[in-house]
């Protein structure tokens, strides 16, 4: 297996201000690609989330027919909306037929990954004919390091955003400032087709009014704990006591809240792509108790394992430390990880193996995420008797964070 040389930039101190970090994200990327394919869509609200028997038609005048949302029954969820769907109050994660209720007349197109990784590729390829110092964050976003660009912020962005439309015929929105948090905070401000600068002075007037939502980071169920708190702006969240914070939301989390509100991050662009570990993880709509839920908790469970497989395979990796991450009510986080005596992609062997896992922690709160980790990756082509002298051994790991 590669094995990468440098697995990230060391990046000068945060109060250098010659370091710049832009984060690059695509505008609404699924279905922008679908626009492409589908222009006479431009304006509508479009839904991408269907199953692939509502593929497009085409009529006997050579028009085509798209389903309608309302027309869908099923437990889908939506992958993506145009910005027209979101104005009606259509977003991703939604369950389709939820969101048939509020936009019925909407346009339903099921999801195509290969045309998405496609034009993914395109776009990441532009920008690294102009600035190298790129960390893949995913099919649709990036970080990228400019510090050493020679270049006007603004032009160098404006150069940029043309590059990925010329590749790509897509519009992406960047935002630039001195570390990856506080620039995938701006990426999002002027969104579609924008561009936001932002210098550490900033942070008070341009940051700081904006709801802790926006923080990546803090999700809802973190949100709506803040809120208790009488904490629901970014600003609220500087001005909070660190004990306080770190007394509601444990140490790690605690010290990470209130750093993320003073626009604090000193996470480097890391340029390997070799993955460390794949994992998937699902974060509940309402807390899930251990008992009372259990047959949903277990539905849940086996699909991590098996959809973790699946990545697995689809990336040619076999891993050998599979583990678990629960997520209590209270925030607190605990793992256990179990080394398997040989390397496997098998769902069946990662479910036992978790499951395991999972029998070694007191379930006697209800949980708020659960997710499945497969680690100590190695190559599927690598040669079968690549761990022969580890035969045997199995390790078992515990940790427990009360963070998050």
């Amino acid at each position: 297996m590669h094995v990468c040389s440098h697995t990230a930039i060391q990046q000068t101190s945060m109060n250098d201000h010659n370091r710049r970090i832009a984060h690059l994200d695509m505008d609404a990327f699924y279905a922008s690609v679908e626009l492409l394919r589908y222009p006479e869509l431009r304006g509508h609200p479009v839904v991408i989330g269907g199953r692939r028997d509502q593929q497009p038609t085409i009529n006997q005048d050579g028009s085509r027919h798209f389903a309608r949302l309302r027309e869908y029954a099923g437990r889908g969820v939506i992958t993506t909306s145009t910005y027209e769907a979101r104005a009606l109050g259509v977003f991703s994660g939604m369950g389709v037929m939820k969101a048939a209720l509020l936009a019925p007349d909407a346009f339903l197109l099921p999801v195509d990954f290969d045309a998405y990784r496609h034009f993914s590729r395109l776009f990441k390829a532009a920008v690294a004919d102009i600035a190298p110092l790129m960390e893949d964050r995913g099919i649709d976003e990036i970080y990228i390091d400019l510090s050493d660009i020679p270049e006007d912020t603004l032009t160098l962005a404006q150069r940029i955003k043309l590059a990925v439309h010329n590749a790509t015929g897509l519009t992406c929105s960047i935002g630039i400032t001195p570390n990856k948090l506080l620039s995938k905070i701006c990426s999002d401000l002027d969104k579609p087709d924008g561009i936001t600068i932002l210098s550490m002075e900033e942070i008070p007037q341009r940051i700081w009014p904006l709801p802790v939502k926006k923080i990546n980071g803090i999700g809802p169920k973190a949100t709506e704990k803040l809120a208790a708190l009488g904490i629901t702006t970014i600003e609220d969240l500087a001005k909070a006591n660190p004990a306080f914070l770190q007394a509601n939301f444990g140490k790690s989390y605690g010290y990470w809240l209130y750093e993320a509100s003073h626009g604090i991050d000193e996470r480097p662009i890391v340029m390997c792509s070799e993955p460390k570990s794949i994992s998937r993880e699902s974060t509940f709509e309402k807390d899930l108790h251990a008992r009372h839920d259990r047959a949903v908790l277990t539905e849940i469970f086996t699909n991590l394992c098996t959809r973790v497989a699946a990545d697995l395979q689809r990336k040619g990796y076999l891993g050998r430390t599979i583990g678990i991450k629960l997520r209590f009510e209270d925030f607190r986080t605990v793992t256990r990880d179990m080394t398997l005596p040989s390397p496997t992609a098998d769902p069946a062997t990662i479910r036992r193996a978790a499951g395991e896992c999972l029998k070694r922690i007191p379930l006697n709160q209800k949980l708020r995420l659960l997710g499945v980790r497969v680690s100590s990756l190695t190559s599927s082509i690598a040669p079968k008797n690549a761990n022969s002298s580890r035969q045997g051994e199995l390790k078992l790991t515990d940790r427990t964070d009360d963070n998050q």
